[in-house]
């Protein structure tokens, strides 16, 4: 009964196949269909979980967050910043067989800028982002080289971007002869088997897939398929994935709400792997707001909230504070990006009398959406007032909270970003003019001016330089309490082995295998 209830035809399915199937099928769930397997094109968080399995792009982020070498062997960088030359790995083959040349990666760049495509990432390459790739070249089979228009230190890592599909290389054969698309011919490690709307998606095991040598590395490293089928289930009830998870019907249920995790520590049927992630959650201020807008005000909050205290009782334990728009997991994260406003209620009463606050009321906007973001708001209001602040929280549905975010109509949020892997992405998400971005947190020219300079210097200790800076005058002007970054929490069952999650929070299946 709980079976046929819970999945239908979905688990009709794969239980129908389990006796062939058993010892080598990884059954995973999924929270709602996929919308397309087109790579970047149509696609959701949830999609790009399941074509990264299929697909893979000429670099890749790195557990450090940073863009690392995939399908290319090397990258060298013309001393002007403005070409990148790519030197490909010999011997990768698409699912077809065929094996991946330079002509094959013109064939797939092309087709991405092409606006018939719809690709979700055109517009970072076209001009209307940081930069425009002015041609993609093959001198060579095993050489592609791409012409800018200026230098750019995020190039590479905009090209690694997981909701970008990695800008996935696909054979010719990825679509019909009338051009449309219609399915992903890749060089990843699993390749399409079958697509039941709805109900389950099913990836086979590429026993050609070249693997790259050592460990895995974020999306890049060790990438062996290790089990002859990948099955994704949809199921959208976490609850009954987590009950499927124990009972042995389900191997992976790649997000597990914190709660969850607190729950099943002790069950010696589930294998727990929790990690930080790039996402940044805090109580951003409007800082046009009469009663905001001085900073001693918003330092005031900032020294009102104990940090450890609200991020350990949201997170149920499992989170660290993270005073710094630059992720704890970032390798820009240094003991620069450690300082921070101290909790110090007194000095926060101090802050709020030499900004001559009167007693206002102060609005805290919040949903339920996102559990934590609203528990935050809870725990920091309460801190508030401890020290004098009138503040009351609204709840509202995610799509008015996000409307009012996006027109700058509030005070405080209770709000959560979604991850950028570099800081100076991380920054941009919060910087700039709020006359013509009203959604921006922090209009402050020097800094602006800072963060430019981020996305030219592809230095590493150059760009550490101006992170440090960029961090200090954060900290300084306070357009928001950074509290911690996400929480990616997965579960895999006890037969299997090598399942861990990763700094995305999408699900990661080679290298992974069952008993």
């Amino acid at each position: 009964m709980f079976r046929k209830m819970v999945w239908g035809g979905a688990l009709a399915a794969l239980t129908l196949s389990a006796p062939a199937q058993a010892a080598t099928a990884l059954r995973v769930q999924l929270p709602a269909d996929i919308r397309s397997i087109d790579p970047g094109v149509n696609r959701d968080h949830n999609t790009d979980g399941v074509v990264l399995h299929m697909v893979e792009g000429l670099v890749a982020y790195g557990e450090d967050a940073a863009p690392k070498p995939l399908l290319a062997e090397k990258v060298d960088i013309a001393p002007d910043g403005k070409r990148y030359t790519f030197t490909l790995r010999k011997g990768v083959k698409f699912h077809n067989g065929a094996e991946l040349t330079s002509q094959d990666v013109v064939w797939s760049w092309n087709r991405y800028m092409d606006p018939k495509t719809d690709w979700r990432c055109l517009s970072e390459f076209d001009g209307r982002g940081q930069v425009k790739v002015l041609g993609v070249t093959a001198p060579d089979p095993l050489t592609v080289v791409f012409e800018l228009d200026r230098p750019s230190a995020l190039f590479l890592t905009s090209l690694a971007r997981t909701d970008c599909a990695m800008a996935g290389i696909l054979h010719k054969s990825s679509v019909k002869a009338d051009g449309s698309f219609d399915r992903p011919v890749g060089t990843g490690p699993f390749k399409l088997g079958e697509w039941k709307r709805g109900e389950f998606i099913r990836l086979e095991r590429f026993a050609g897939y070249t693997a790259l040598p050592g460990k895995r590395d974020g999306f890049t490293g060790a990438k062996r398929p290790l089990v002859d089928e990948v099955r994704f289930v949809v199921i959208p009830d976490s609850a009954t994935a987590k009950a499927a998870l124990v009972s042995g019907d389900i191997d992976v249920v790649p997000d597990v709400a914190n709660a969850d995790v607190a729950e099943l520590k002790g069950n010696d049927r589930v294998k727990l792997s929790v990690v930080s992630h790039m996402g940044l959650v805090g109580l951003i201020m409007q800082t046009r707001d009469p009663v905001l807008a001085n900073p001693k005000l918003r330092r005031a909050i900032a020294a009102a909230i104990d940090k450890p205290e609200l991020v350990g009782s949201v997170t149920d334990g499992l989170g660290q504070p993270n005073g710094s728009v630059v992720p704890s997991l970032s390798a820009y994260h240094g003991k620069v990006q450690d300082e921070d406003v101290a909790y110090d209620p007194a000095a926060a009463r101090t802050l709020l009398a030499e900004a001559g606050y009167k007693g206002e009321k102060i609005t805290m906007l919040a949903n339920k959406r996102y559990p934590q973001s609203f528990n935050a708001a809870v725990v920091a209001q309460q801190m508030l007032q401890a020290v004098g602040l009138k503040v009351e929280i609204e709840v509202l549905e995610w799509a008015t909270q996000l409307d009012r975010y996006s027109k700058g109509n509030y005070q405080i949020q209770a709000f959560p970003y979604s991850g950028r892997m570099d800081p100076a992405l991380s920054f941009e998400s919060i910087t700039g003019p709020k006359d013509k971005q009203p959604r921006k947190l922090w209009d402050n020219p020097e800094a602006q001016a800072l963060l430019e300079k981020s996305m030219v210097i592809a230095d590493p200790a150059q760009r550490q330089a101006i992170f440090d800076d960029l961090h200090r005058r954060f900290l300084a002007d306070m357009p928001m309490v950074m509290l911690y970054n996400g929480i990616a929490g997965g579960a895999s069952g006890r037969r299997v082995a090598g399942y861990a999650s990763s700094l995305t929070s999408l699900p990661r299946l080679w290298e992974v295998s069952v008993d």
